[in-house]
């Protein structure tokens, strides 16, 4: 990775695996990217043999014949071109909203890294195109269908090689829609013209469900830390105790997430007063419930997940997808490494793990609303019970979601629609997985947002004060959100709270938070 002299931001420099970061650095930040050296040489070795083929009177698929279910179609040399400009042209078929354009930048990287192994067999020119538009910061426009998964992400992919022949729709920089021809030459890109499997090469791999998966990982690796703790001020605000996350307790059932989740509670937590008082005045309560007691287990067992999809997701951005592939040895190989199982599988594991994560929060908030339950809080945390209805709302808004969630649960990859008169009859659904995906963890951070509202004002109403960890929390989410007090409109808040949470303020809160917690700990 070098920086970038134009931007001043790095380089992401082309020809190694990505890494996670690497993905989300392009797709959000807007970083740049180049070709090493390595991988326009490994695509010129390539693309010889490539050529080589062409010229074969014997059919070559992909080079030399139709595609899919029309692969026993031999194309003459003067309709190649065609039938590149045919492939994508007809596959360039997505409809619904508009993807998002981080979205749309991962999966062009992704496709650019396995263009530069030199497996593919295209023009080093084309690769060298593509970086054009990343670094120009044009951005096709995709449809939220169009893919199944396998044979790659085809209509998303078709989108972005539609842009590098200079056709279809895009966004500029600045996100102005236009036509791909004006906004290529107002940056000065020349279109390319594609040559044999070159429009195949675009279309065939993982990487919208790929880069998708990066960017999930890197959002719920956030989430849990404010999972934890919102868990830890909502057992603070509660008056539960800490005893259950001892470090000896934890041990006896070795899963790292759990181990890491209950050390991070217990650090947050550490010289908590409303602890040590209800601990002090003789407090008889044995266990807490187990949205409570239990958290480490199921963030614990989140957070394994979410190692275990980035075990695979390192794996697959370590991989050269391409149909057919050209070998290590020169040969030109037919495969089967566009299916998208073992990301769609993940992807709807994670879609597991986030929608019971979003379950025990709520659960958790539902507990301060509750006068039985709340350990002598007001009813709903009400300034004037009965005039007022407190956050009695606001657990509704979290409740709906967590339905939602539960259904976003059910997983696409267990269904197939066979396509391509019967060639292509199984497929992942990987590309679904990885949008509903998305929506379930917009949806667990606005519900976490509710606990940490919740938590926050349960603390405050009990007055006994708050532990070092979590008080950089509550103090930066009352930059935003206030106190206690009379019912006010609430929406807004919670808008408020959610926002803290996508910007990093609440985790970086938290991060300060631990180190407060850490020198307590220390000290006691």
């Amino acid at each position: 990775m070098a920086r970038s002299a134009l931007t001043g931001g790095m380089t992401i420099t082309l020809g190694s695996p990505l890494t996670i970061n690497d993905v989300v650095s392009v797709a959000r930040s807007g970083e740049d990217v180049a070709l090493s050296d390595t991988a326009i040489s490994a695509m010129t070795a390539t693309r010889r043999i490539i050529e080589e083929l062409a010229d074969d009177p014997a059919p070559h698929y992909g080079i030399s014949t139709g595609f899919g279910a029309l692969a026993s179609t031999q194309i003459p040399p003067e309709r190649r071109r065609q039938l590149q400009r045919s492939l994508v042209r007809s596959h360039a078929a997505s409809a619904g909203p508009e993807v998002e354009r981080e979205v749309v930048r991962a999966t062009m990287l992704l496709r650019l890294a396995t263009l530069a192994t030199g497996r593919t067999g295209v023009r080093p020119i084309v690769a060298e195109t593509y970086v054009a538009l990343l670094n120009a910061g044009i951005t096709p426009i995709v449809g939220e269908y169009g893919s199944l998964g396998c044979s790659g992400d085809l209509a998303p992919l078709a989108h972005c090689a539609l842009a590098l022949m200079g056709e279809g729709a895009v966004r500029d920089a600045s996100g102005t829609r236009m036509d791909a021809a004006h906004a290529l030459a107002a940056a000065g890109i020349e279109p390319v013209v594609l040559e044999e499997k070159e429009g195949l090469a675009l279309i065939n791999g993982t990487d919208g469900m790929l880069g998708m998966l990066s960017m999930a990982l890197r959002d719920f690796d956030e989430l849990l830390l404010i999972a934890d703790a919102s868990a830890a001020m909502s057992i603070e605000g509660l008056a539960g105790t800490d005893t259950v996350f001892a470090a000896d307790l934890q041990a006896l059932r070795p899963h790292p997430g759990q181990g890491a989740s209950a050390a991070r509670i217990r650090g947050l937590l550490a010289g908590s007063p409303v602890i040590a008082a209800h601990r002090t005045a003789g407090f008889t309560r044995v266990q807490d419930a187990y949205s409570l007691r239990c958290a480490p287990q199921v963030h614990g067992a989140a957070r394994d997940t979410a190692d275990y999809a980035r075990v695979v997701a390192g794996r697959e951005l370590a991989s050269a997808i391409d149909n057919p592939v050209v070998t290590l040895d020169g040969r030109v190989e037919s495969n089967g490494n566009f299916h998208g199982a073992p990301v769609g599988y993940v992807l709807d594991f994670l879609a597991i793990a986030v929608a019971d994560v979003a379950s025990m929060s709520e659960r958790r908030t539902d507990r301060f609303l509750d006068k039985s339950r709340n350990g002598g809080l007001n009813p709903f945390l009400a300034d004037d019970p009965g005039v007022d209805s407190g956050h009695m709302i606001a657990q509704y808004t979290q409740a709906g979601i967590v339905s939602e969630l539960k259904r976003l649960a059910v997983p696409a990859s267990v269904d197939s629609i066979p396509t391509s008169a019967m060639q292509e009859d199984h497929v992942s659904m990987g590309w679904s997985a990885a949008r509903k995906l998305r929506k379930s963890l917009e949806g667990l951070r606005i519900v976490l947002a509710v606990e940490l509202m919740t938590a926050a004002r349960g603390v405050d109403m009990r007055g006994e004060g708050v532990s070092a960890g979590l008080a950089p929390v509550i103090e930066t989410l009352r930059t935003r959100v206030p106190g206690p007090g009379e019912d006010r409109y609430l929406s807004p808040d919670i808008e408020a709270a959610t926002e803290l949470l996508a910007d990093g303020s609440i985790a970086a809160a938290i991060e300060r938070g631990e180190r407060a917690g850490a020198a307590v700990g220390a000290s006691a």
